[in-house]
């Protein structure tokens, strides 16, 4: 089952940083549905303002504009807060190697600040976005918690260092912490624009514009799919699972497995469109295959993810055709 079965009392307040993007809104909007009050916080550097005006008139809603390196912020938008979903980050492997020390400011000293200010504020529980990305170059599939290899970008490095920070609020502070590691999140509101988008709603729009799209690789390269519907479930029953859950990161995703070059042509399919893809090169520090065993989640948290990648990439697609 998904999230429609959690209740939480109408007073509870969600603080969600990162509220103004992607996964953020979504999270925002669930919560609004579920008659709770949410907290979005966010310095729109990444989050888009559209996304946030969404909600402003809803009167279970709040936008907090700021900066997660900012402690004082931090401490601020934590007040009266009963659980934190921590999205605010910037994304992108390859854009890391390039900005490693800017990664290292806004991914790791972010996350340490909100952290400190969620336990300083009593916040009941504090749930936060990691990564795929810290499996690195372990072949192993799919991939299980405890079977990392070599971190292989500064953005996998920020996403670990997180976990390990985390851990720490959990063993010394009694701040329970639960990590989410999100494996390649697609759905509505997600960005496909820019030199670093996401791969499946840059293709939709290149596509229904009847554009060419670059493949990076051989197009051979697998990946663990997951609507974002699938991540707010997470995300909430996160909120809720036993305190044994806490001190802990785990896998999200929906367990499956799809080719690139696969998915390419599914959308051309579906889009009624016949155009072949141009290869170019690997992405640096990109992993070759990814498939998540989501087992740890399901037994501990309560998972149970209902959006299929094909169920997820048809409602993705039909947002798309409005919204673009």
């Amino acid at each position: 089952m998904g999230y429609e079965t959690l209740r939480f009392p109408k007073e509870t307040v969600f603080l969600v940083t990162g509220g103004g993007g992607f996964i953020g809104s979504n999270l925002c909007e669930a919560i609004l549905n579920m008659g709770c009050k949410v907290r979005c916080f966010d310095d729109l550097s990444t989050g888009k303002r559209e996304n946030v005006e969404l909600f402003l008139d809803h009167e279970n809603y709040t936008f907090m504009q700021g900066d997660i390196k900012d402690f004082d912020a931090c401490l601020q938008a934590t007040q009266g807060v009963d659980y934190v979903l921590h999205q605010a980050a910037w994304g992108s492997v390859p854009r890391s190697i390039a900005l490693p020390l800017f990664y290292a400011k806004n991914n790791s000293l972010g996350t340490m600040n909100m952290l400190e200010a969620a336990y300083k504020n009593g916040v009941k529980r504090f749930v936060y976005a990691s990564s795929s990305s810290v499996y690195g170059d372990s072949a192993q599939l799919p991939k299980k918690e405890g079977t990392e290899g070599n971190l292989l970008s500064p953005y996998a490095v920020s996403k670990r260092n997180n976990e390990e920070c985390a851990k720490q609020y959990t063993k010394h502070f009694g701040l329970e912490t639960i990590g989410l590691r999100y494996f390649n999140v697609f759905g509505k509101r997600q960005d496909p624009d820019g030199a670093y988008a996401a791969v499946i709603p840059k293709f939709i729009k290149q596509l229904l514009r009847g554009e060419v799209p670059t493949i990076n690789g051989d197009g051979k390269q697998s990946r663990d799919f997951t609507y974002v519907e699938n991540v707010v479930e997470a995300n909430l029953k996160a909120c809720v699972a036993p305190s044994l859950a806490a001190g802990e990161a785990y896998n999200i995703a929906y367990g499956g497995r799809s080719y690139l070059i696969d998915i390419y042509y599914g959308l051309t399919k579906a889009l009624g469109v016949d155009i072949a893809p141009i290869f170019g090169p690997d992405r640096a520090g990109d992993i070759k295959h990814s498939n998540a065993d989501i087992s740890k989640a399901r037994t501990l948290l309560g998972y149970d993810p209902s959006w299929s990648f094909e169920r997820g990439i048809a409602a993705a697609i039909d947002w798309y055709k409005e919204n673009l």
